[in-house]
């Protein structure tokens, strides 16, 4: 199955906020030139199920695309107490944890990479049992680079590490297709 991953608008945000599973609405006109931008790319397919993040920046996008599926566990990574905090405020010795223990550590007690990777996948392995050949994914940079950096047999842990080793160069709007193998 094939599954076109679409990461949101550029949502209403300072730059630099850790903003992670907060709710943003996306930037006033963003979700209507990411659309145009899609529709220009002609990498839609017609008739693939639409599933999308019931964020307001991926509902926003998604809904502009058809009738979204909205599921919860394509929100992105929940930062606890860093929630919209910008990150250089954030204190080092917190970053320091959580870049040496990637997997575990819950940044500002919200949730680790570990978790956010089996809910993840547990939506793709449901949405693999389904008959379709495409499936279009409005989502968020996390969720994008978890989708993608799955390998049928390795666990949400390795999941979790290979996508947090990945460089981060996912625009807003910007659309990854993955091969995803049943």
């Amino acid at each position: 199955m094939r599954l076109i991953l679409i990461r949101h608008p550029q949502p209403q945000a300072q730059p630099g906020m850790c903003y992670g599973s907060t709710d943003l609405p996306a930037m006033p006109g963003e979700a209507e030139r990411a659309l145009a931008a899609l529709h220009s790319s002609a990498i839609l397919p017609e008739a693939a199920p639409l599933y999308s993040s019931p964020l307001q920046r991926c509902a926003a996008l998604a809904s502009l695309l058809g009738r979204p599926i909205f599921d919860a566990r394509l929100r992105e990574l929940h930062f606890g107490s860093w929630e919209m905090h910008h990150w250089d405020t954030i204190p080092r010795h917190d970053i320091d944890a959580w870049a040496a223990d990637m997997a575990h550590y819950r940044p500002g007690g919200g949730e680790s990479a570990t978790e956010a990777a089996q809910r993840v996948l547990a939506f793709r392995t449901e949405l693999l049992q389904q008959p379709h050949g495409d499936a279009i994914i409005v989502c968020h940079a996390g969720t994008i680079r978890l989708l993608s950096a799955y390998e049928p047999g390795i666990s949400a842990q390795e999941t979790a590490l290979r996508a947090a080793r990945a460089a981060h160069r996912i625009g807003y709007g910007e659309a990854v297709i993955v091969e995803a193998v049943r």
